[in-house]
């Protein structure tokens, strides 16, 4: 191990400085990568790992080059790039990320790093904001890359340094896991000083770099033993922690001495539910750390694994030969929690049950999420609605028109695939028109290839291009189509319209959504055009990167049927009044929450929306 790893690792030997700062996970990991001189940083937005180079933002520029790229696998080609020249460089992502920027890591694997490369990707268990809950773990070892787990905001800067140092001492890229509770929970976090290593130049060697099949197979048992040797590492560093518990016995406690294996997060509700049980932290799942865990299965009866999503860990121990239990008393899907984890002790006879908990008598107000006040999305999946089409959605704040009361969208599979399931839905014969939508930012994230395949295959689709001027959904983050970089610096702007008609597309309109009229004329003109349409719906989001807010609407009592037709908007200005009309409610405009947009004045059956008047 170099003398930089041991410093990274050792708590004891580093320097620890008397500055303190409160910061989340994802800051302070930004902040740990800028303290171990990375260069270059790129990411795709996406929650929960968008603030990561957010936070660059705050970095000086001459210090780290940090911008948002058109996609994951963009980002981590970039910081690819970076590591080739020969500093240090990072990407990040969220779990699902991964997935699009796979194809490169698989590579990177095999070519290993040059200078130190780190890509963060922040799992969601729980499925807060993604479609799925997939465990990065099992692709750390897909890959063959060793990934870290930080347990809290100090070891996620700690860790990203140690990342960094690992990555050039194993000539392997390093994968850094955080989770949504890691990357939200804010705590203080003592910082230190940003320390450059000087560039090891280019990598200058084709035979590594070039991943034709000779050099591959060449490269394949460099892997191997790469996994070997950081399954050593991963036995014998400082990370890995050995917490003997604090030798008190709980009520109900029964059975022989038992010992808890665990990663990450799942540290700390192990010590906040189990005090008492004496604790191997590793540093890693993956490779893992089998003398470390021998040696601590000898000390112990019983041996339990703590871990969220996947029995990644349980299963790996298991292949050692050690017998242990894990998914038989924790759950594999979600996340964990102290509770959760009491309840499953105690199922193991190592503490009482808990009190039971009486139910709530009351049931909670369902609040189903909507489209904010005004949101350009609307008018256009009420015209969507209206047309009968089948429609394939996307990624984005957009696919809340699933639910009701839009209730306008059929599918949604994954970032970009709305275009390409359009493409299938056409030719499997659809007996209704075919329309994909997709917003600004997934388009250039992965929309242009299916759309040229649409317009190659000549498939009989429409495509809606929802242009709200912003990655809307994940907070307001620029891209291409903004002219704006992750600095706010002006930068060009892709032209929608243009890009279309360059892959062959003929038919092409520019559309106000707040036109419902215009709109719903155009979506008719469109589906009826044999081929491949686009509509391009542009209108900025009404939040990011500014509030736009005009006079706002009011409702005149005596003039509403209770007809119902602004209720079908789902804008959350409109609500019930507590006058009936025909035994049905008429409606009333929140002035505080309305941006006068606009749109239920347009649908409104009796014209009984007007603007307040002083």
């Amino acid at each position: 191990m170099t003398a930089e790893t041991l410093e990274a690792v050792s708590r004891t030997g580093r320097t620890i400085t008397t500055e303190a700062l409160p910061l989340t996970g994802n800051e302070a990991i930004t902040r740990g990568a800028w303290e171990a001189g990375v260069r270059v940083a790129a990411a795709y937005p996406g929650t929960p790992s968008t603030e990561i180079l957010e936070s660059f933002a705050d970095y000086d520029p001459a210090e780290v080059t940090a911008q948002w790229s058109v996609n994951e696998k963009v980002a981590l080609d970039t910081a690819i790039g970076a590591s080739f020249a020969g500093v240090r460089a990072l990407a990040a992502m969220k779990h699902v990320g991964l997935n699009v920027a796979s194809d490169s890591l698989m590579s990177m694997s095999y070519i290993g790093a040059h200078g130190g490369l780190v890509i963060v990707v922040c799992d969601d268990p729980g499925i807060h904001s993604s479609q799925n809950e997939q465990d990065t773990r099992l692709f750390a070892k897909l890959a063959g890359v060793p990934i870290l787990e930080p347990a809290d905001a100090q070891e996620a800067l700690e860790y990203t340094k140690v990342a960094f140092a690992l990555s050039e001492e194993f000539e392997t890229p390093v994968i850094l896991r955080g989770t949504t509770r890691l990357s939200h929970t804010r705590s203080v976090v003592r910082v230190g000083a940003r320390t450059v290593p000087p560039s090891r130049g280019f990598v200058g060697d084709h035979t590594r770099t070039v991943t034709i099949p000779a050099n591959a197979r060449r490269l394949h048992p460099k892997v191997i033993a790469r996994e070997a040797a950081l399954a050593r590492w991963f036995s014998e560093t400082p990370l890995t922690l050995r917490d003997d518990g604090d030798g008190s016995t709980p009520e109900g406690a029964a059975g022989g001495r038992c010992g808890i294996v665990t990663t990450g997060i799942g540290y700390l509700y192990v010590k906040e539910a189990a005090p008492h049980l004496p604790v191997l932290k590793l540093a890693g799942t993956y490779p893992l750390a089998a003398e470390a865990i021998r040696a601590f299965a000898a000390t112990v009866d019983r041996l339990i694994v703590v871990e969220e999503l996947e029995p990644a860990l349980e299963e790996a121990i298991r292949g050692l030969g050690l017998p242990c239990e894990g998914k038989s008393l924790f759950p594999r899907l979600g996340e964990l929690s102290v509770e959760l984890l009491r309840e499953g002790l105690a199922k193991a006879g190592l503490m009482a049950p808990p009190a039971p908990v009486l139910a709530a008598t009351i049931a909670p107000m369902a609040r189903p999420p909507v489209l904010c006040s005004g949101c350009p999305h609307t008018a256009s999946f009420l015209a969507l609605r209206s047309i009968g089409a089948h429609v394939a959605g996307d990624i984005g704040c957009y696919t809340l028109a699933a639910i009701d009361p839009l209730r306008s969208m059929d599918t949604c599979v994954c970032m970009g695939a709305s275009i390409g399931n359009a493409i299938g839905m056409a030719k499997a014969g659809a007996e209704k028109p075919v329309v994909a939508t997709i917003g600004d930012s997934t388009f250039l994230h992965s929309g242009i290839p299916p759309l040229i395949d649409a317009v190659y295959n000549k498939a009989d689709i429409t495509v809606v291009i929802l242009d709200n001027h912003i990655t809307a959904m994940t907070g307001g983050q620029d891209h291409p189509g903004t002219g704006r970089t992750l600095r706010g610096e002006p930068a060009p702007r892709v032209d929608y319209a243009a890009l279309c008609r360059a892959v062959g597309i003929d038919w092409v309109r520019v559309v106000d959504p707040y036109d419902v009229g215009r709109l719903m004329q155009t979506l008719r003109e469109a589906t009826a055009w044999r081929g491949v349409s686009v509509v391009i719906a542009e209108r900025p989001c009404v939040l990011d990167p500014v509030k736009i807010k005009g006079a706002p609407l009011m409702v005149r009592p005596e003039g509403c049927i209770a007809c119902q037709a602004c209720m079908n908007l789902g804008c959350p200005s409109i609500t019930w009044s507590g006058e009936l009309f025909e035994g049905r409610h008429k409606v009333a405009i929140d002035a505080t929450t309305c941006i006068g947009c606009t749109l239920c004045a347009q649908v409104c059956t009796t014209d009984c929306i007007q603007p307040v008047t002083a």
